[in-house]
This record gives C-alpha cells, sequence and structure tokens, in this order.
C-alpha cells in the first residue's frame, strides 16, 4: 500500500472524494492526507475525514493565505483536537509572491509551530524561494516534527531539515526532465526520511504533466523514485508508507 502524504482532495474540481479515492485505491494507494489551507474549508475536510476512514486531515493557513487570515494558537489548538486531525498546516513561508515583507507570514508561521508543539502533532511545511528563514524559525522555535513537503532543494538543505528531525517528501516534480538537483536528492535520501505525495491537483508526475494531478498517480512518483535508486517499487512503497505512519502516528491504518 502507497500512501498520498499531501494532497488538496477538495480541490479537485467535478470529482467527489469517493470517485477520487476509488482511482487510487485501484492504484494501489490506500490512506491519504487531505492538508488544510485555510479555516473556511476546514469543515469540508473534516466532514470528507467523518465520511471515510482513510483519509486524515491537517489544519492550518497557507503561507499566501496569511495576508487575509490570521489564526491564534487555541483556534489551531483546538480545531486540531479531533482524532482525524492529524497534523498542523500546511503552513511555512513563500516569498515568491510576496508583496510588502514577510512578518505576517513569519508570525503566523511561529504560531502554528507553537500550537504543533502544544498538542504534539507534526508540521507540514510549505517553503518557496524562504529556504533560510524557514530554516532559522524552525531552529529559534525548536520545531523537531514535520516534513517538508514538495521538497525541491538541494542536498545541503535537505540534511539540514533532517538534522531538525524532519521528513522529505518528494512530488511529481522530482520525475521532471529539469529536476536534476532534486534528483539526486532523492538518490541519496535514507530510505528511512522519505515520503511521497502528489499535492493534487498541482505537479502531477509523468506521463500526466500539466494535467490535473490526483492521488492515484503518487504511484508514479514512488515508481521513478524507485527506478532512479535502483530499488524496487516494493521498497520504496513499503519505507514511504512506514516512515508516513511513524511521522503521523495517530493516523488511522
Amino acid at each position: 500500500m502507497l500512501v498520498d502524504s499531501h494532497c488538496h482532495l477538495d480541490l479537485i474540481e467535478n470529482t467527489n472524494p469517493e470517485i477520487i479515492i476509488a482511482a487510487a485505491q485501484a492504484n494501489g494507494v490506500g490512506h491519504f492526507l487531505n492538508v488544510g489551507l485555510d479555516l473556511e474549508h476546514f469543515p469540508i475536510l473534516l466532514e470528507t475525514a467523518n465520511r471515510i476512514e482513510n483519509i486524515s486531515i491537517s489544519v492550518g493557513i497557507h503561507p499566501n493565505n496569511t495576508d487575509k487570515i490570521t489564526v491564534d494558537i487555541e483556534t489551531l489548538t483546538e480545531k486540531a483536537d479531533n482524532f482525524n486531525v492529524i497534523a498542523i498546516g500546511e503552513t511555512g513561508l513563500d516569498y515568491f509572491r510576496l508583496q510588502g515583507d514577510a512578518t505576517q507570514q513569519q508570525q503566523q508561521f511561529r504560531t502554528h509551530i507553537r500550537a504543533a508543539k502544544e498538542i504534539g502533532k507534526p508540521l507540514i511545511i510549505h517553503c518557496r524561494e524562504a529556504v533560510e528563514d524557514t530554516l532559522r524559525i524552525l531552529r529559534e522555535e525548536q520545531a523537531t516534527e514535520g516534513v517538508m513537503h514538495c521538497f525541491v532543494e538541494d542536498w545541503d538543505i535537505a540534511q539540514q531539515a533532517m538534522e531538525l528531525g524532519f521528513y522529505i517528501s518528494f512530488s511529481g516534480i522530482v520525475t521532471f526532465k529539469n529536476a536534476k538537483i532534486l534528483q539526486a536528492v532523492a538518490k541519496q535520501m535514507p530510505l528511512e526520511r522519505m515520503l511521497v505525495e502528489t499535492d493534487s491537483p498541482y505537479l502531477a508526475p509523468v506521463p500526466y504533466r500539466g494535467k490535473t494531478n490526483q492521488p492515484a498517480y503518487v504511484k508514479h512518483v514512488a515508481e521513478f523514485i524507485a527506478n532512479l535508486r535502483e530499488e524496487t517499487f516494493a521498497t520504496i512503497e513499503q519505507a514511504t508508507t512506514d516512515n508516513f505512519f511513524r511521522l503521523f502516528s495517530t493516523a488511522r491504518k
């Protein structure tokens, strides 16, 4: 069984979750982390997780939404106090579209880290063109548990993140022809620190690049990594699934 460690089921248009899950299960994908981006859609995520037992969810404000939404520790911990909520995030820093200074993003990032530590659940970290500040804040806040989702950095950054206690998650980007640096990271990555994801509906892997992504396609990410490392698919499948349930220890198997 594979796990899609990061997807956005509610953003896949014109398809209900049951159809998406059935297609994924037919491709050997058995568990799904449906990741929160804001509080407005959190009730939808929770309803889906309550209805479909192999879906877990998270609660958080995506850094690109922090200019419109602010959240406090109490709100995050209150919403995370549910057996279906296995993580805080996605949170982090995104300077790609940032207008003005990063103070609000950084403050909200710290709030998420503190909430995660208070409730004892892992963080889901989004980082885009902000790696130095992301690692600095994780160190300053003494964050020690979570995943660097949709990782796109080099081996040095991967090592720094792992030293802090974080797992590294590979999306469909690793299958792209121009992703040589990322492929080198995937090749060196210790098996016990690796996750796979789709980030669907975004970033569909080859051979579906440019199309709407879905959790079924996480198999192509795992297969590519297995070929890259000259290991069996079963090895990557077992390791990434074990890693997921080790990190997100409250997820229902």
